[in-house]
């Protein structure tokens, strides 16, 4: 190799150590940029008191030139610490909190959405199918939920259908917020489940609960006299107060939480977040 050449290699490296240098300070300085956005938006309710916001997810976009964030929100608000998920969307110059697709109208906020690991296949959780199968599906529902109600059961009776190819596990997802007793039947069912009582959860989200309380009820005892009634179970109400069920709940729900589940029911094939519509006759084959 002559010295010119030598020369010229040199300064061929210096220049794309510079050039990623300054990619490296760009994509920082984006960084930066939306955090400090995020805390300046939120700090302008006078209610709330931010500790920290940090980046949970970054991903660059398939739209060009832009990169999503998720991230995580410490703050005061009245007093009481809360913790919660924002999404931001920034090319550099413009930042924006929601991004459609204007021809899918698709929110490119699901592109953001983190993938399951292995861990969400416990074994407590599975429900029907094959656990050894290769195909997995994870659902995390809400016994209340008008929409799982027909769903949920649909689904498992896709699985039945080709349950030596497809593993099905059940998350609880309880939203008080919208129905209280969701989460005492979202207990019950979870004791019935594991006393080995068949098909609970199909019968569970079939049953016409409105005949016995109202979905604003928080009173376990009347919840569970009502689902004992329906299916001739004999479920006492010291087992609903048993920290390892209670424990178990408030793990499926953190779990879903983890992966930003916000509503249900919310469905994941082989760890990737579907459309409630996906076509499980694609599984197996």
């Amino acid at each position: 190799m002559k010295k010119s050449e030598i020369l010229f290699t040199g300064k061929k490296v210096s220049t794309l150590f510079a050039i990623s240098t300054l990619l490296g300070t760009a994509l920082f300085a984006n960084d930066n940029l939306v955090l400090d956005y995020e805390k300046k938006r939120v700090s302008q309710n006078p209610n709330v008191k931010v500790k920290d916001i940090k980046i949970n997810t970054k991903k660059e976009l398939a739209l060009a030139g832009w990169t999503g964030y998720i991230l995580d929100i410490d703050a005061v608000v009245q007093g009481k610490e809360i913790k919660a998920k924002d999404f931001l969307f920034t090319n550099g110059t413009h930042i924006a909190p929601e991004l459609i697709d204007m021809k899918t109208m698709q929110s490119l906020k699901d592109s953001l959405f983190p993938n399951l690991t292995e861990k969400y296949y416990n074994k407590s959780n599975f429900i029907a199918g094959n656990e050894k199968a290769k195909n997995k599906i994870v659902l995390f529902s809400d016994p209340l939920c008008p929409f799982c109600m027909d769903y949920i059961p649909t689904v498992i009776a896709e699985v039945n259908k080709n349950k030596e190819n497809i593993a099905l596990y059940y998350y609880a997802f309880p939203l008080t917020q919208i129905h209280p007793a969701s989460l005492p039947l979202s207990k019950i069912i979870e004791v019935a489940h594991n006393k080995g009582v068949a098909d609970i959860i199909t019968k569970a989200y079939t049953a016409d609960w409105s005949k016995y309380f109202d979905e604003k009820d928080t009173d376990e005892a009347k919840i569970l006299e009502a689902f004992n009634k329906e299916f001739g179970t004999d479920i006492k109400i010291e087992e609903l107060n048993k920290k390892e069920l209670n424990d178990k709940i408030a793990k499926d729900i953190s779990m879903g939480d983890d992966v930003m589940v916000s509503g249900t029911p919310t469905i994941y094939v082989n760890g990737v977040k579907e459309s409630p519509k996906f076509n499980f006759d694609t599984l197996g084959k």
